[in-house]
């Protein structure tokens, strides 16, 4: 079963208050983007990737895919959609017919491996739909109106992160109903459940952040450090 990755590049950097939008952003002399992409093209379950981002970005992302060869005719970039929904959609529609399990990653998170991209394809042939997820830390309130009206028991709850990996009817049924209904959900995982589906979880690591504000920036530069010096 062949496997191919759709990345979500659509941000336009309004939350990091900067004109560069936040996937273009150097991380140790490379741009985020690139370092997200480098373990997708290391995997081996991994046969090619799609892009989806606004039209305006295309030539900067074909910049970084150059510095990237094993990549260099594994690509395809779709235009990016008004909501996060609306480019998965488009981006698995440039998904090659004959690819059964689709990895889909958000372009901002670039603490990835490739062997937990692996663990996801391997999850996601044997259960359908899968997400990498850590516990939660904190406690969570529930809140209304500036009060807390509840606090729900935390060892049931935990965060998503992606990657998230299905196969690749799974997921096209998901997002034609989502569309159909005028759903747009939060995240891929959100849009399988609604069809009653079970999604497997894969715990993830602390690491695998996601970037969005100034000070996810500047995390991600100790991060970067721990990172490579686990050898990943």
């Amino acid at each position: 079963m062949k496997a191919w990755a759709v990345i979500v590049a659509g941000g336009i950097g309004k939350r990091m208050g900067s004109d560069t939008p936040k996937q273009f952003l150097t991380l140790g002399g490379k741009t985020i983007l690139e370092r997200t992409l480098m373990p997708f093209a290391a995997c081996t379950g991994i046969d090619g990737v799609v892009i989806a981002a606004p039209s305006i970005n295309v030539e900067r992302i074909k910049d970084i895919l150059a510095e990237i060869p094993s990549l260099a005719s594994r690509h395809r970039i779709v235009p990016g959609g008004k909501e996060r929904r609306d480019s998965v959609f488009n981006a698995l529609d440039a998904v090659p017919k004959n690819i059964s399990i689709v990895v889909i990653h958000d372009a901002v998170r670039p603490f990835i491996t490739s062997g937990l991209i692996t663990e996801c394809i391997e999850a996601a042939k044997q259960y359908g739909a899968v997400t990498v997820m850590r516990p939660l830390k904190e406690t969570v309130k529930v809140v209304s109106d500036g009060f807390v009206m509840k606090t729900p028991d935390r060892s049931s709850l935990w965060i998503t992160q992606t990657p998230q990996a299905f196969q690749k009817n799974i997921i096209l049924e998901a997002h034609r109903k989502a569309v159909e209904d005028g759903v747009v959900g939060t995240d891929d995982c959100m849009l399988v459940e609604r069809l009653g589906k079970l999604v497997h979880i894969i715990e993830g690591d602390d690491l695998n952040i996601k970037i969005t504000t100034p000070a996810d920036l500047a995390i991600a530069d100790t991060i970067l450090g721990l990172f490579e010096n686990r050898g990943q």
